[in-house]
């Protein structure tokens, strides 16, 4: 059972507040923090990553790192270990690439599809889910975010 520790709601009107929001979230961030952000496919989840990014004062460009599991970025204020565990067939998968030295390591770790991941996340993490609701806009994001133990 998840206890739920902090929850926070945003709304976004566009990409770009949506990449802010990222940012913004970044500029708190402290070695050791796992995010992990879950919605559908193409709502957003790169846009706020790139904002997170920016906000950890990496200037490389961020994309989402489908065929390599992680991406490593070392030019910021903190490493920033970006995975994308998509095409993850199972969580031992993610023993081949060493997520252990990355999870508890000296950087920061945004996990998109977090959750076909769940079983080996560590007992503290944040929680971001992004949706889309079209009744309120194209560019409409509900970003709900949470610190947790699992």
């Amino acid at each position: 059972m998840k206890n739920k520790m902090e929850y926070i709601i945003e709304e976004t009107a566009s990409p770009e507040e949506t990449f802010q929001l990222g940012y913004v979230l970044a500029q708190k961030a402290q070695k050791g923090d796992i995010y992990c952000l879950n919605g559908d496919l193409g709502v957003g989840k790169t846009v706020f990553t790139q904002g997170f990014a920016a906000g950890l004062g990496i200037t490389e460009t961020i994309s989402s790192p489908t065929f390599t599991i992680v991406q490593v970025y070392e030019d910021g204020n903190i490493p920033f270990y970006h995975f994308d565990v998509y095409r993850i067939g199972d969580e031992e998968e993610m023993d081949e690439i060493g997520y252990e030295d990355y999870f508890y390591g000296e950087g920061v770790c945004l996990i998109e599809w977090s959750e076909r991941i769940e079983g080996i996340l560590p007992e503290y993490c944040w929680e971001i889910n992004i949706q889309k609701d079209l009744s309120k806009g194209l560019d409409y994001r509900k970003i709900t975010m949470n610190k947790r133990k699992v």
